[in-house]
This record gives C-alpha cells, structure tokens and sequence, in this order.
C-alpha cells in the first residue's frame, strides 16, 4: 500500500512527488511550529522545483480546508454518539483541531503539489 511510486507514499512521507528520494520540508519535526511550512527550494536528486509557480501553495488552503471539515465531522459524530450536548461537541472540535493543524497543513501541501507532479523513476539530476 505504501510503495514508493504512489501518491499516497509521497503524501504521508512529505518526499518529493516526482522521485520520491528527498524531504520537501527543511525540519522533517511537526512539533517545531516556527519551521512547520518551511520548504526547499529544490529536490536535490531530481532538481524539481517545489515553489512551481509565484503563490503555488495557495491552492493547498482549499485542501486544508477540505481536511478540516472531515476532520470536524468526524469528530462530531464520534462525540455526539456519547455526549448529546452541542456544547461538548463544540468544544472538541476545536480542541481535534488545533492539536491537528501541525498534520493539516503539511498534509494539504503534499496532497496539492501531488495533484500536479506525478511520479517519474527515470528522474535525475
């Protein structure tokens, strides 16, 4: 399921989505919020260029916010089913999804620039 060469290998490993052989991230860590987003500027095994265009990563909001609905409805049903109070409800949603924003929002870069650089094994520099 996770072999290299598939989409879904380069979205949870954050690797470069055309040869799958380097991080697009400069910390790797989710925890270190202040270099959460910061990205290389290229792959150094196939030269693909991350930043593909000028704002490329603004798309990527609309997948997060794609991410951050499941994720919230998610957890409505799951605490609906043991708690009926809207207000508990509430409240864990908010909480599921401020310990998830690290995950998000790397998620939905990977899963962007995935929509647009498919996987080349020939790729080298």
């Amino acid at each position: 399921m996770l072999k290299k060469g598939s989409k879904l290998y380069s979205i949870l490993t954050g690797t470069c989505p055309q040869c799958q052989k380097e991080s697009m991230y400069i910390d790797p860590n989710l925890l270190h919020l202040r270099n959460l987003l910061t990205m290389n500027e290229h792959c150094s095994h196939c030269n693909l260029k991350f930043q593909i265009e000028p704002s490329f990563f603004y798309g990527a909001m609309y997948v997060s916010y794609g991410l951050n609905v499941a994720i919230g409805i998610l957890t409505f049903i799951i605490v609906f089913q043991f708690d009926r109070s809207m207000i508990t409800s509430f409240f864990s949603i908010l909480i599921t999804l401020l310990l998830a924003f690290p995950v998000v929002m790397r998620l939905s870069r990977n899963i962007y620039i995935n929509m647009f650089v498919s996987y080349n094994p020939n790729a080298r520099d």
